[in-house]
């Protein structure tokens, strides 16, 4: 057995996206080589509907993978395959950009918006597969409770609960954890996957160490191994978990676009000025 430990802790950095929205970027450029085949995160945590109200108007995506998920909120959003509807709370939309995708999102005035937008690379043979959407309600997301542990799962399996939408493309897992203070959990992971947190609320520390306190709105990056533990710190702790095997391929990426290569970027930009993005068949 060998028990993962944290490799790189990355605090993220404020920025405004879409038409003005404030976040915190997690992951992103810098970190596409270590965080495979994790792109992006995003998170957003905010009282203030003047940090998120003006949303994401339309907008491309090719190449990728788009998984939102609220703990709290209310997102409107329509896409090009005429796709609408709500995230709300405890809810997540999985949509696959693939060859071509317009799309929406518009956060609408919550007590309190919490949650992510994860961006997850396709591989190079299937960049350019149909764009397809899941809307994953809440009552569709295994809850399983513990000993002062709940664990929701979006995307896999944690010990025989398995989700209704596990990637097409790029199997991942996809865990929402809560623990109470001084609880520890931990569980069996494939020794290859790439696993990393973030921490939403609360502190706690992680694999071997019990002197390390890390504190929330942070990502752990682990290493390789066949065990992840944590224990939660005084007032319990909340954290996203995402596994996957990492692509190893090249990254050219563009905006909302991520390709392979530099010619493929300019293909879809020259798709985009010429009005033949969408390639729905």
């Amino acid at each position: 057995m060998k028990i993962r430990n944290v490799k790189k802790i990355v605090a993220g950095k404020r920025a405004v996206d879409g038409a003005g929205v404030r976040l915190v970027r997690v992951i992103g450029h810098d970190d596409v080589e270590d965080f495979d085949p994790f792109l992006m995160l995003d998170a957003f945590d905010s009282e203030n509907p003047d940090d998120y109200v003006k949303g994401f108007p339309w907008h491309p995506h090719r190449g990728i993978e788009t998984i939102t998920y609220l703990i709290k909120g209310d997102i409107e959003h329509g896409d090009s395959l005429g796709n609408k509807g709500s995230i709300l709370d405890g809810c997540c939309q999985w949509m696959t950009a693939g060859s071509g995708i317009m799309h929406q999102e518009m956060p609408q005035p919550s007590d309190r918006m919490l949650g992510s937008q994860l961006w997850l690379n396709l591989p190079k043979k299937y960049k350019m597969t149909n764009p397809s959407y899941c809307d994953i309600k809440a009552d569709m997301i295994p809850k399983v409770e513990e000993a002062g542990t709940v664990v929701r799962v979006i995307s896999g399996d944690y010990k025989g609960n398995t989700s209704s939408v596990y990637g097409d493309y790029v199997k991942i897992l996809y865990f929402d954890v809560e623990m109470k203070e001084g609880v520890e959990w931990k569980f069996k992971t494939e020794e290859d996957l790439n696993l990393f947190i973030y921490i939403v609320e609360g502190d706690g520390f992680f694999g071997e160490s019990e002197d390390n306190l890390i504190d929330s709105k942070r990502a752990l990056l682990f290493d390789n191994g066949d065990e992840f533990r944590a224990k939660a710190g005084k007032g319990g702790i909340r954290f996203f978990l995402f596994a996957g095997k990492p692509l190893k391929e090249p990254v050219a990426w563009g905006g909302p676009i991520v390709m392979n290569t530099k010619e493929e970027l300019n293909e879809a930009y020259k798709d985009l000025d010429e009005g033949t993005f969408v390639k729905h068949k």
